[in-house]
């Protein structure tokens, strides 16, 4: 069966691009793959904390040997982790803040990439992901027009997942969304890019 993890990080909700773009992938993958689970993670209603010197030394810990403490500190990291790990297709949504992610998609970042749990170091030196066989496709909005060398949104997010293992990977960029702040009509402005995620999601 089908899995897919549709992961949300706009604090705009209900006026997102992003959100929207999302929220019409997931119809169109459910309707091309009746039967599939889908599990969705709004990073917005999930409190992550940054790590710290307690989470790293939990992690540094061989599972056997952790304190109860340490194994309720990677408590939510394993849950997220397990997310990666059930899914076989992931959709996230990231608009794009001060030419990066949000912060709280940098959180989310920061507990699923973990040694031997998303990644291991096979010869001691040469890292390699440990999600394979995953397909990922980054829905990410930025607000003014497309200028390439101020969008890092785009390569980090393939540079990190492709780290991680996810080398199936589609880029939707969605430039100029601030126009909407500006009388700019949505229907229009938005129905190229969702029919570009249609046809991403039936693929």
């Amino acid at each position: 069966m089908s899995t897919l993890l549709h992961i949300d990080s706009s604090p705009m909700l209900e006026n997102s691009v992003t959100r929207q773009l999302s929220a019409a992938f997931v119809d169109q993958w459910v309707a091309a793959n009746p039967g599939g689970r889908v599990l969705t993670r709004d990073l917005y209603a999930t409190p992550i904390p940054p790590i710290d010197a307690s989470w790293v030394n939990a992690v540094r810990t061989q599972a056997d040997q952790r304190s109860d403490a340490q194994t309720q500190t990677l408590a939510l990291s394993d849950a997220l982790i397990a997310e990666l790990e059930e899914a076989n297709e992931y959709v996230f949504a990231v608009p794009m803040h001060n030419f990066g992610v949000p912060a709280i998609f940098k959180l989310w970042i920061d507990q699923v990439v973990r040694a031997q749990r998303t990644f291991s170091y096979g010869d001691g030196t040469t890292p390699a992901g440990l999600l394979t066989g995953k397909k990922a496709t980054f829905i990410v909005g930025t607000g003014g027009p497309q200028r390439d060398e101020y969008n890092f949104v785009g390569p980090y997010l393939q540079t990190m997942f492709g780290f991680l293992g996810v080398t199936d990977a589609t880029l939707l960029t969605v430039n100029g969304t601030m126009a909407l702040n500006f009388g700019a009509d949505r229907e229009a402005f938005m129905a190229p890019h969702l029919e570009t995620a249609a046809v991403l999601a039936r693929a």
